[in-house]
């Protein structure tokens, strides 16, 4: 295979589409590769609204705190297709920067692998001790959450796989300069989502089960066009499943560049168990109620998914800007990595901010959307939650594409001595401390706290990294 790109179109190979990331200007390419990113992203957040609306609506209200139990075991899920996918994407946009075309091939066969294996073990595993890991995720054996979690996830885990792969590959399509091709396999997995809901949750009757079939169809449709088009003519680097030589070093460095994602995912997948603990520790004393470990549990869930659907949005705008950030950081075009930056910096914080006004204007009409008719005790300790947790909002779209500006740069433990500070330095202690003083209203206050104080050290540090791109691009460094 040649190791130059190929700038015109042959059988095999579609017109360079990498390229133009380091010669555009970088406001262009960002919208270029941010909206689609965003528009898919956006969707996926719109679904679980909407996904937790029917529920909250067609089913119970304590429902939701059984799909808030298994957040913990979905978002492991998510961490190890974000260490293989995120890590794949990272390396394959910075070989084809530094135009190094069969080792950026090579990244995208090992990393359909490593999901596909890594997917099977999570199912088998998960499925083998399903009663067992329920019992320990925040609720008491036996109560309404459990019930429903059990009936929701035992689902879920059968197309488990299918979101692993999927969710995985997006990314190293996005990275080979396509982003619109990963924005339309996140179109076909919510819109259809949106569409079989209320189908199989209203008309069928089915409950939380009818949620489940819905998300895993919609997966396993997601996946397949994602194969579809990597393992296609049209593809600027083609998977090509076998044969596979699995090597140890593609493997390290792709665990290399995904590793502070994962290790973000895993941390907060730990975090929302120790959420939803606490919650049944301290609910009924809290709220007053017998049931109010489950009430908490389900007001969090509330929570968590509008935290998300503000989010999400920025997720997309991080995951447009690294193909950009990766490929002229490996061709060493230092200036246009600090311009792209600031840029998903600005508008990141703008998108938080906004969210930050609805959640502290709108709370009522937000867990409206969730329950029409809940209970005061849900409804009230909700509102108080959502503002609560969202006092330091517009910091965190900041410190997410910061984040993301280690890893490109070459200094993945600072990444994740970022995301340390905020889900483990910081949060956990504070939320243990409060909790045992304040309850389940000590534990959301611990939320805001670990946002102000990560953001503080995160703006130290990124100003020194900026600086020191500043004298790469100068050639004082």
């Amino acid at each position: 295979m040649s190791e130059i790109l190929d700038t015109k179109p042959n059988e095999h190979r579609q017109p360079d589409a990498a390229n133009r990331l380091g010669v555009e200007p970088i406001g262009r390419l960002l919208l270029k590769f941010s909206i689609p990113a965003i528009s898919g992203m956006l969707l996926t957040a719109l679904y679980n609204v909407v996904d937790r609306a029917f529920v909250g609506h067609g089913v119970h209200e304590l429902a939701l705190g059984g799909l808030s139990l298994v957040l913990p075991l979905q978002t492991l899920s998510m961490a190890f297709a974000m260490l293989f996918g995120i890590g794949a994407a990272n390396m394959i946009s910075m070989r084809l920067g530094q135009r190094r075309v069969e080792e950026a091939e090579k990244a995208l066969n090992h990393c359909f692998w490593l999901l596909l294996i890594s997917g099977l073990i999570i199912t088998i595993a998960e499925l083998a001790l399903l009663d067992p890991l329920l019992t320990q995720l925040g609720a008491q054996e036996g109560s309404d959450s459990i019930n429903y979690a059990r009936k929701y996830y035992r689902i879920i885990l059968i197309g488990n796989v299918f979101f692993v792969v999927g969710f995985g590959l997006s990314h190293s399509t996005r990275a080979q300069g396509l982003p619109m091709i990963s924005m339309i396999g996140m179109f076909i997995g919510a819109g259809l989502n949106l569409i079989l809901d209320p189908i199989f949750i209203f008309v069928c009757d089915w409950g939380v089960e009818g949620a489940a079939i819905a998300t895993i169809i919609s997966q396993f449709c997601s996946t397949a066009w994602m194969l579809y088009f990597n393992l296609g003519k049209k593809a600027v680097i083609k998977l090509k499943i076998l044969p596979f030589h699995p090597s140890a070093k593609i493997i390290i460095s792709i665990m290399s560049f995904g590793s502070a994602q994962f290790l973000l995912q895993f941390v907060i997948s730990f975090v929302q168990l120790l959420l939803n603990k606490s919650m049944g520790w301290y609910g009924v004393e809290s709220l007053g109620v017998a049931n109010g470990g489950d009430i908490a549990v389900s007001g969090m869930n509330i929570v968590g998914t509008l935290s998300m659907l503000i989010l999400m949005p920025v997720f997309g705008l991080n995951q447009g800007a690294q193909p950009i950030l990766g490929f002229n950081y490996g061709a060493k075009k230092f200036d246009r990595v600090r311009k792209t930056f600031i840029l998903s910096a600005l508008g990141a914080s703008c998108i938080c901010f906004v969210g930050f006004l609805f959640a502290e204007i709108f709370p009522r009409f937000l867990v409206g959307m969730f329950v029409s008719n809940g209970s005061a005790e849900l409804v009230m300790w909700t509102i108080w939650a959502i503002r609560v947790s969202s006092i330091f909002l517009p910091l965190n779209g900041f410190q997410i594409i910061s984040a993301n500006m280690f890893v490109v740069t070459g200094r993945p433990k600072t990444s994740i001595f970022l995301a340390m500070m905020r889900q483990v330095i910081v949060l956990i202690p504070f939320l243990l401390i409060l909790g045992k003083f304040f309850g389940i209203y000590g534990v959301v206050s611990a939320i805001p706290v670990a946002d102000g104080v990560s953001a503080m050290v995160t703006s130290v540090m990124i100003f020194l990294e900026l600086k020191k791109l500043k004298k790469q691009s100068d050639g004082t460094l």
